[in-house]
């Protein structure tokens, strides 16, 4: 066999440039078969693509999630109560938030608002024909509710997703205007994925169809395992779209905080997320970044984990929770 670098130059050039098609295909071809269990969705039926599995009860009795609904008319007391709009992340529901809601705490204090994301906890095809707008839409939908029923001391707390859906919102100007919220609390909010093959996703999607997450069986029913890549297309323009705000600069409505729980060894968001936040949004005194030594993502969510969860799982959990419940009642 000749060796490369003995022959010619002009045989050379040749040789390389016939070889980048075939190591770009080798490259692609690695990235697909890395992406867990993914295939072409058309020739499976709706109910083996998560079908009629994942149905949020909120669906059922937003009254019973929403305090919009539950306590449409406080009274002037009660208008001045912290809420707590609890939101989501992608391919979630309101389960990610009911630990929180179970927690003892001091409930009487304040009320929370357990937010649907738009397109999620519905059927596979309808969460596939979703985009980014609808899944903050509802976010929108509640806040602009509670605003409307006079509520005044509101509060956004996100998770995962969710996270990037609030900073965009703030970055757009959504708040100006209105009433802005006292606080935000971000939950390992995404900003840069872990998951290097996401950016990708614009190029692969149409290849593949769908991803298949390796939920464990209680996570079944409240995460969708099938995963359209329509959908990752959209998760990767919101956070894309967020990145670029950031890079820009994203300023907080007057007398808003925010807060950042970030966990430190994240599949999902990667904890460079925290950095990207931290050197982006101002004023910087309205900004708190604190990194949990967590390797869970949404570490605040213990329920049908695949991983053991230890008593340091749990004290990150509780610590967490205590101190967004200490921040929303003492503004």
């Amino acid at each position: 066999m000749k060796r490369f670098d003995k022959l010619p130059a002009s045989v050379q050039i040749e040789n390389f440039l016939r070889f980048i098609p075939r190591a770009l295909n080798a490259i692609l071809l690695a990235l697909i078969i890395s992406i867990s269990s993914c295939g072409d969705p058309s020739e499976i039926s709706d109910e083996l693509l998560d079908g009629k599995i994942i149905f949020d009860p909120s669906l059922l009795a937003p009254e019973n999630y929403l305090t919009s609904l539950k306590y449409p008319n406080p009274s002037p007391s009660e208008a001045t109560k912290p809420v707590l709009i609890l939101c989501h992340g992608y391919s979630a529901t309101t389960f990610e938030w009911s630990e929180f809601i179970e927690w003892t705490g001091n409930p009487n204090a304040y009320y929370t608002s357990s937010v649907l994301l738009g397109g999620h906890g519905r059927t596979y095809e309808e969460f596939k024909s979703s985009n980014w707008h609808d899944w903050q839409q509802a976010i929108f939908d509640e806040y602009e509710a509670l605003i409307a029923a006079g509520y005044t001391n509101i509060h956004l707390v996100g998770s995962s997703t969710s996270g990037a859906l609030i900073l965009e919102a703030i970055s757009s100007g959504y708040f100006n205007g209105k009433t802005a919220p006292k606080s935000v609390f971000l939950v390992d909010p995404i900003v840069l994925p872990s998951d290097k093959i996401l950016p990708l996703i614009g190029f692969l999607g149409p290849l593949i169809g769908y991803t298949e997450a390796s939920n464990t069986p209680g996570e079944e029913s409240y995460w969708y395992t099938y995963r359209p890549q329509k959908t990752l297309q959209e998760l990767q323009e919101v956070i894309k779209k967020v990145r670029q705000d950031l890079q820009s600069g994203i300023k907080l409505p007057a007398q808003t905080s925010l807060n950042v729980f970030k966990s430190t060894n994240d599949s999902s968001a990667d904890p460079v997320s925290a950095v990207l936040i931290q050197k982006g949004v101002s004023p910087s005194n309205q900004l708190n970044v604190t990194m949990v030594n967590s390797r869970l993502h949404v570490f605040t969510r213990l329920k049908f984990r695949k991983e053991e969860i230890s008593a340091a799982d749990k004290q990150n959990q509780v610590q967490t929770f205590q101190r967004i419940v200490e921040l929303a009642l003492s503004k």
